[in-house]
């Protein structure tokens, strides 16, 4: 979920010309880094004239406790996104000749992780979000919308104002699905929840039922995702695996607001 909780201003005025939080590009990458965790890493380009916080609810195994997430600084790491999306490009002209041309790579309260160029905290319950500042807390009205989440854990993201491309935020957790990844892709962006929302997302991901590139133009697929033309050579910080096929599945357009899972 990207879900934005923003400050209410003072005054009728400035409540009928805030101006809303709009947020495009979206990448997340997911990956089950071993029996029972998962691994996620989020980006996307944010454009807001208040702080905001970005809270991601996750399917956290049910007693895991205030430190069940594990915060990863991505800060050295801006381009993780720009990576990925690189290994499923082929330049088509060379592909119609039947050739291919790989591009080249380029209580007490809550604590809180300082992680790059923001800061984090992860709520383990519902209730615990009266332990975090007020700024930065879930409308209730969500809970409605999506019952299920009453027994989630929320990592929040303490995101700055200004028109930038957030570098990933990453975290693991104990997930209460080891057999399916969770991708956070429920959106409220302005405190209410839509049945059916925007989507602008490339979901990326790394499982070991799926280990070939593909060998045919323009793309390979496995169960209906595009399977990467070259296999990543760095891990980041762990979150992936090197020389391991890497799969994409976007998601564009008015679509049903909902999370996403797939087979890990």
């Amino acid at each position: 979920m990207c879900c934005f909780s923003v400050t209410t201003p003072l005054g009728l005025f400035a409540r009928l010309f805030q101006r809303p939080v709009h947020v495009s590009a979206t990448n997340i990458f997911t990956r089950m880094i071993s029996s029972g965790v998962q691994a996620l890493a989020y980006s996307m380009n944010l454009d807001t004239r208040e702080p905001v916080a970005m809270v991601l609810p996750l399917p956290v195994a049910p007693g895991s406790g205030e430190h069940a997430v594990t915060f990863v600084d991505l800060s050295a790491e801006p381009k993780l996104f720009e990576d990925l999306a690189k290994l499923f490009e082929i330049q088509q002209p060379l592909a119609r000749k039947g050739g291919l041309q790989f591009p080249s790579r380029s209580a007490p309260t809550l604590v809180v992780h300082k992680v790059g160029s923001f800061v984090a905290s992860y709520v383990p319950t519902r209730a615990d979000f009266a332990r975090l500042d007020p700024r930065f807390r879930l409308p209730e009205v969500l809970f409605d919308a999506v019952p299920h989440y009453t027994d989630y854990g929320f990592a929040v993201f303490q995101l700055e104002p200004g028109k930038v491309t957030v570098h990933p935020m990453a975290l693991t957790f104990p997930t209460r699905e080891s057999g399916k990844l969770f991708f956070p892709t429920v959106h409220v962006h302005d405190g209410t929840f839509h049945e059916r929302a925007k989507f602008d997302h490339a979901l990326y991901f790394q499982t070991p039922r799926c280990t070939e590139l593909p060998k045919t133009a323009p793309y390979g697929g496995f169960e209906g995702d595009a399977i990467g033309w070259i296999e990543p050579s760095k891990d980041y910080a762990g979150l992936i695996v090197p020389k391991q096929a890497m799969l994409r599945r976007t998601l564009h357009g008015k679509r049903a607001n909902e999370d996403t899972w797939i087979t890990a």
